[in-house]
């Protein structure tokens, strides 16, 4: 299908307005498309394709495109990733855009540094070799460039799994079970389950995503905290796996985020779940309880480098000195929320990264500074919920190998 030069040019502004990485990319393209409220429903669909197609491929097409300009990259982008051939582009095309096309062209298949052809800053790619052999690190970092499928999790509340896979089946969706979750469905493409989602019968969530949940193994009549309960995906979660019953506090130190939780809790169906805003993870709503909880989970602020395929914008905005600063400030939020768990009870972090500085040594320093936890096994926990996955004492979750998104999670018993 021959591409438009409007398509082209709203292409290149899109580039423009999001490589600023003033914002996450999904609200930098929301923005832009509020901004050109022209714009059709085809059209979006062409943008966001493209800008996430450039952001995960941005270093290789910058340098292989010899260039920054973002209507030449447009080009580089709808040649290389979309397979558009120069004459689906001939329309769009100015006879010097067609000189230079044909020259990048020339040079798409250059042989490149391993970092820039892996598209990654070069701090990044150093930190993975110091945490992962070559080959572990060459998988991960290609996994990276494919965007990840949908995941979605059934709310068992409302509806067993086979009977959702079923539903969206007859509606067309190709649906199959997740290979770990036993609440978790895989769709392809991207297809628009906005009925499914408003009535409350699924959420999307990521299968990595879920299996953290399962790992912190709520009992029904437990008392729980989600420490830092975000718009409450886990928490949700947490709140189905112990039947509506319990209580579930979600807490969080944004407002902001807290409110998107609230129209999913009022879809979900639960009554267990108890949404707190906190000042600080030393708010007096968590003095209140201290040595009280069952059950609490720490999702910790991080690089989100686990997400990549599907935030391809984190490994442009994170520098490598937010490594440090996240790690020290998830060490505080862990040494904060341990205060809640009860003798006997569990606390488990986690993290949507995949370095070491922000998983196994957070762990390792919490650990030597509090000898009432010991470190318990996550694969014990994951067996006992009859999920076939065994990755050691912690869960360690990567794309390549999980088909997920990266994941980390460390289970700390209190003695």
């Amino acid at each position: 299908m021959a591409v438009r030069s409007g398509e082209l040019t709203a292409l290149a502004d899109a580039f423009e307005h999001v490589r600023s990485f003033a914002t996450p990319a999904d609200n930098g393209l929301s923005t832009f498309f509020r901004a050109n409220r022209h714009l059709g429903a085809r059209d979006r669909s062409f943008i966001a394709e493209g800008v996430f197609a450039y952001l995960r491929r941005m270093r290789s097409l910058e340098t292989l495109a010899e260039t920054r300009d973002p209507h030449r990259l447009a080009l580089a982008v709808l040649v290389r990733e979309n397979g558009r051939s120069l004459r689906d582009l001939a329309p769009a095309l100015s006879a010097s855009d067609d000189i230079w096309l044909r020259a990048f062209k020339s040079r798409m298949h250059n042989p490149l540094p391993p970092a820039v052809a892996h598209d990654l800053p070069e701090w990044l790619w150093d930190r993975l070799g110091e945490a992962y052999d070559d080959e572990t690190r060459s998988a991960l970092a290609h996994a990276w460039l494919s965007p990840a499928p949908m995941d979605l999790r059934v709310n068992t509340t409302k509806m067993a799994r086979d009977a959702a896979i079923a539903g969206l089946a007859s509606e067309g969706f190709d649906a199959a079970a997740t290979p770990y979750s036993p609440l978790g469905i895989r769709v392809q493409g991207r297809p628009s389950i906005d009925a499914w989602i408003a009535d409350g019968r699924v959420e999307v969530q990521d299968e990595g995503s879920q299996l953290v949940g399962f790992v912190v193994a709520p009992r029904r009549n437990d008392m729980v905290v989600d420490f830092c309960a975000g718009a409450g995906g886990k928490t949700l979660l947490l709140g189905a796996l112990m039947r509506s019953q319990g209580r579930l506090y979600a807490f969080d130190v944004s407002e902001a985020r807290l409110a998107k939780l609230t129209p999913r809790l009022a879809r979900s169906g639960l009554s267990n779940v108890h949404p707190q805003a906190l000042a600080n993870e030393r708010d007096t709503k968590v003095k209140r309880l201290a040595g009280k909880i069952d059950r609490v989970l720490v999702d910790a602020p991080c690089t989100g480098f686990g997400t990549l395929r599907r935030n391809p914008d984190l490994k442009w905005r994170q520098p490598e000195s937010a490594v440090a600063e996240l790690s020290a400030r998830q060490l505080a939020i862990l040494t904060a929320a341990s205060t809640l768990v009860k003798p006997g009870g569990r606390l488990v972090y986690a993290t949507c990264s995949v370095l070491p500085d922000e998983n196994e040594r957070v762990v390792e320093r919490f650990l030597a500074e509090n000898a009432a936890f010991a470190m318990g096994d996550a694969s014990a926990e994951l067996a006992r919920a009859g999920i076939p996955l065994d990755t050691g004492v912690t869960l360690k979750l990567l794309p390549h190998v999980h088909h997920c998104d990266g994941f980390f999670a460390a289970v700390l018993a209190r003695g």
